[in-house]
């Protein structure tokens, strides 16, 4: 059990764990989806996602920070793609209005 429940914490993956997985692997597809559409000359992306769990008022709410990098295209226009690609993305769309996410561009 999370430490964030009351649990001792520990080895082994957590429910939060998978789903910064998916997030993460989910959002580079679009992002590189994009930039073949829009024929960037992206030469390599990666996206990390930290997903938190966190207490609210009342139960547990989640957060998420998610950091991009891209390779081959300038940071305007990594930014430009991350900002399109969270309208797009599933899992942005699932979470919007629902937990906070900050995409951060490194």
């Amino acid at each position: 059990m999370p430490t964030e429940f009351g649990g001792p914490g520990g080895k082994g993956t957590n429910p939060e764990q998978l789903f910064a997985a998916g997030y993460s692997a989910c959002f580079e597809s679009v992002l590189r989806l994009l930039a073949r559409q829009q024929k960037k000359p992206l030469a390599d992306a990666s996206v990390t996602a930290h997903v938190r769990v966190h207490p609210l008022e009342q139960g547990f709410g989640l957060s998420a920070v998610l950091e991009i990098t891209a390779a081959g295209i300038s940071k305007a226009e990594t930014e430009e793609l991350v900002k399109l690609a969270h309208t797009v993305c599933p899992y942005s769309n699932a979470t919007r209005g629902n937990i906070d996410v900050t995409l951060t561009v490194i």
